[in-house]
């Protein structure tokens, strides 16, 4: 929520290391989000950093994908929805990695 990217080491930590699977991993990330994400909004909105008429059509998209992902989530099989996560976190890796931060 503060740019940290925790949700993903979270998820890594919750199948790797905790012994859950992919779904209930995902699951606890999504729970453990909700107040993580209400902090940063207040820390966010008190510096001035919300532009607020982009909030609604975020929300908007957000829940709508969220969905998606919930039902996809549930009707794909775990080994393969553990690679596509694992694809995931690998191209972020590499991004992070060569390309410069502007900003």
């Amino acid at each position: 929520s503060m740019g940290v990217g925790g949700g993903m080491v979270l998820i890594l930590y919750l199948t790797i290391f905790a012994g859950y699977s992919q779904t209930e991993a995902q699951g606890i990330n999504l729970i453990y989000f909700i107040p993580t994400a209400l902090i940063s909004l207040i820390i966010h909105s008190k510096n001035g950093l919300i532009e607020w008429k982009s909030v609604l059509p975020a929300i908007f998209c957000g829940v709508i994908f969220a969905a998606v992902g919930s039902y996809l989530a549930l009707n794909i099989d775990p080994s393969i929805l553990r690679r596509c996560f694992g694809g995931f976190v690998l191209l972020i890796g590499i991004k992070e990695l060569f390309l410069l931060k502007t900003g």
